[in-house]
């Protein structure tokens, strides 16, 4: 636990690169067991975070556990995690949208919040240079959204 709490810390790192490594071997023990979900409140806390690379780690981390959140805390931040499909900065906003199907996935009582948020989403505020890829963010987020449900019904 102590090198999770270690790794978890280095997400706040200065060093961008440090703690991009930190992110993504959290994403790997997260995809593998539960261990980095005791964590979920620092995440929660990282949201608001004014600096968008850590904001951005906290929402890959909070959609990276959501295969272990047997204590329904997704659900009651969900709210504020949506918000971010529209983050003030695109990158963020980009990030969010492509974790919302792993979300939606182990979260299905989520879906039509998440399928509601993706729709209402406008991304009008970007530049033309973002706008065109935070329209295609959402295009796939709710394609794979909906394929969740057809993946369902085929596994019963």
């Amino acid at each position: 636990m102590s090198n999770i709490l270690e790794l978890i810390e280095g997400l706040k790192n200065s060093d961008n690169k440090k703690a991009y490594q930190c992110l993504k071997l959290l994403e790997n023990e997260s995809a593998i067991s539960a261990d980095v979900y005791p964590f979920f409140h620092i995440f929660v806390e990282m949201l608001s975070n004014a600096n968008s690379y850590i904001k951005t780690r906290a929402l890959l981390l909070i959609a990276a556990n959501a295969k272990w959140d047997i204590d329904y805390k997704i659900d009651e931040i969900i709210d504020t995690y949506l918000k971010h499909i529209t983050d003030d900065k695109p990158i963020t906003s980009r990030q969010c949208i492509k974790a919302l199907p792993s979300i939606a996935k182990y979260k299905p009582d989520l879906k039509i919040d998440i399928e509601n948020a993706l729709y209402k989403a406008d991304p009008t505020k970007y530049k033309d240079s973002m706008r065109p890829l935070v329209e295609k963010n959402i295009q796939k987020a709710l394609h794979d959204i909906r394929n969740l449900n057809v993946e369902n019904t085929q596994s019963t």
